[in-house]
């Protein structure tokens, strides 16, 4: 019952803050992702501590956190375009660091400290592109985004506790289950449904495929970063949020819809409305 008290409590705090922060600015956004960019990425390379691989750790989080910026920032157009070019070369500077660190591993070395620019910097970079569809800031498509990730995850956790019997992938997240999918997936289509009427920046048809892209991609996210910790044998990727573990477990879902919702939105305003 505590636990249950602590995780509501937390969960309460942290999404009133992520919501405060969308609906202010794109800076106080991009500011309140910074710092979960870093300690996300701080906790991924922590994962491997007791491992023989030994990441550039302070190199990894301090690209991560420009890519992060470079994209959210292009996103606002404060940045050209051939700015990304800049930025290319220095993912190769990891592979010339390795050769002075006299490590083990050092093809596994520089692929976990590049592994976060993909996994984390970008996809939380990209969430910025969502509120500039429009020609001024708008947050509906972003919150929208988030309202059905939060609504899948709880519904799906929810009936997979109650009912849930036959699992997904066991070797790798023994909980998880196809009637907690099933959940998840259904209430997300109804809240999709619910948000049409409120945000029209996409149709009722367009929300509900998109509650289907996070229903989907949303719960390999969950898997692959259960994949994660399973390979190294821990449980929580870190202890930042009471009751939720670290910041990888509380965005496993976004690490992987973000790029997919994205494309799915690029589509709809750069080609289907055409």
């Amino acid at each position: 019952m505590k636990n249950f008290i602590t995780r509501t409590l937390t969960g309460v705090i942290f999404v009133a803050i992520l919501i405060g922060s969308i609906i202010f600015d794109q800076l106080t956004f991009i500011g309140l992702f910074s710092l979960l960019t870093i300690i996300a990425t701080i906790e991924f390379y922590k994962m491997f501590e007791e491992s023989d691989i030994i990441p550039q750790k302070y190199f990894g989080i301090l690209l991560t956190l420009i890519v992060f910026l470079a994209i959210s920032f292009l996103s606002m157009k404060l940045i050209p375009v051939y700015f990304l070019g800049l930025i290319m070369p220095l993912l190769f500077v990891a592979f010339v660091l390795e050769l002075y660190r006299k490590k083990k591993n050092p093809i596994q070395n520089i692929a976990i400290t590049l592994l976060p620019i993909l996994y984390i910097g970008l996809s939380f970079g990209l969430l910025n592109i969502m509120v500039n569809f429009s020609p001024a800031y708008n947050y509906n498509i972003l919150l929208g985004f988030f309202f059905l990730i939060w609504s899948f995850d709880s519904f799906a956790y929810l009936t997979g506790v109650l009912i849930g019997k036959h699992r997904m992938i066991e070797r790798i997240s023994p909980k998880k289950s196809w009637e907690g999918f099933i959940g998840g997936y259904t209430l997300s289509i109804g809240i999709a449904v619910i948000i049409s009427v409120f945000f029209k920046e996409l149709t009722v048809f367009e929300w509900i495929f998109m509650s289907v892209i996070i229903s989907v991609v949303g719960t390999y996210g969950d898997l692959v970063e259960s994949m994660f910790k399973r390979s190294i044998g821990i449980k929580d990727s870190g202890n930042v949020l009471p009751g939720h573990g670290g910041i990888l477990d509380r965005f496993d879902a976004v690490f992987l819809a973000s790029p997919f919702v994205v494309g799915y939105l690029v589509f709809i305003y750069k080609f289907a409305r055409l």
